[in-house]
């Protein structure tokens, strides 16, 4: 198996992207890396690290694509770039089965959709990240922000790629589904949560009803289905209150006096383990899902150990047969209509 990394994408590449790419080397089997990028910046990353030589190849690749740029066009016009050269690499290539990106969500995902095709069935690929949950396991929010304006049907496939999803990267046999709306009863919603509502109850998924923002962490639900607008609003949201209270905490222990620290210091070993069940460099990044290979975006900030955590992540979706569960799953609702 190969996997395709984007070693340009991102704050801090290349020297991260390739750190993070040898950190994962060093932690799984099975697979090799393929790093896609200015060759001998890439070559003189690698100089410094320790890692097996047979396991890494360099694709030189001298543009690379911004945040700032029309990702269309820049899919359409920038042959040269780290990220389409990966794309064209994962479409010439039947063992290369994944491809890891920091780089610009825009030009990640309309590259994907272009190079990589739809599943057959699949009306609208999603992007799909697993947050952690207060009893310690994870849910996945499908779409967090690929589809704006999304229509009942995409909003069942959703449900259907998120439920996949959720059984091969953790493990779950039967994902228990939610609908996010603005209240817990069958009756609540817009339109299109109601149609949504509908759709997945008939459907073949272990659906367990409306599920409140509040409620997304609670541990209730596996999967939670969103169109990709509110679903971004409920993510970032998260990760803002995540981050609020742990500054605000500091602040707390600054100004709290000689009691406060003493306190601090003994609850330091709990608050290091929360700590790093909230951070994203823990989880590796959002998987897109719905195209014909596994895609893995990983944060725009990403340090070495979010890429490693996504190149492992891809190598257990792929292994997982994320793919092939998201195909039998489509082929399954056609069967049945």
């Amino acid at each position: 198996m190969k996997i395709a990394v984007d070693a340009f994408g991102g704050d801090y590449a290349p020297q991260e992207i390739v750190k993070g790419s040898v950190v994962a080397l060093s932690q799984g089997e099975g697979f090799d890396i393929v790093l896609f990028g200015d060759e001998t910046k890439i070559m003189a990353e690698l100089e410094n690290l320790s890692y097996d030589k047979a396991r890494i190849a360099v694709v030189d690749a001298k543009e690379v694509i911004t945040n700032e740029e029309s990702p269309t066009m820049a899919i359409k016009t920038k042959k040269d770039s780290s990220l389409v050269k990966a794309f064209d690499f994962m479409t010439e290539n039947e063992d290369a089965l994944a491809l890891v990106s920091a780089g610009s969500t825009g030009a990640v995902l309309t590259g994907a959709f272009m190079k990589l095709g739809r599943i057959k069935g699949i009306s609208r690929p999603a992007l799909a990240p697993i947050l952690p949950t207060v009893e310690g396991g994870g849910v996945v929010i499908c779409d967090c922000g690929a589809n704006v304006d999304c229509k009942p049907q995409n909003m069942l496939h959703f449900g259907l790629m998120g439920s996949a999803f959720a059984s091969a990267m953790l493990n779950i046999q039967s994902p228990r589904v939610g609908l996010l709306s603005n209240g817990a009863e069958d009756k609540k919603g817009n339109e299109l949560t109601k149609e949504s509502f509908l759709l997945l109850k008939e459907s073949c998924l272990n659906f367990k009803g409306n599920c409140e923002a509040r409620d997304i962490l609670s541990g209730e639900f596996d999967v939670v289905v969103s169109d990709g607008f509110d679903g971004n609003i409920a993510l970032k949201s998260a990760e803002g209150t995540a981050n609020a209270i742990f500054t605000l905490l500091k602040q707390s222990i600054k100004d709290g006096g000689l009691r406060a620290k003493i306190g601090a210091g003994l609850l330091l070993p709990s608050l290091k383990v929360l700590k790093k069940k909230m951070d994203y460099n823990e989880n590796g990044g959002a998987c897109f899902l719905g195209v014909k290979k596994v895609v893995v975006k990983s944060h725009g900030a990403s340090k070495a150990k979010s890429i490693s955590a996504s190149i492992l992540q891809a190598v257990q979706l792929v292994k997982g047969g994320v793919i092939e569960k998201i195909t039998a799953s489509v082929a399954s609702v056609v069967e049945e209509k």
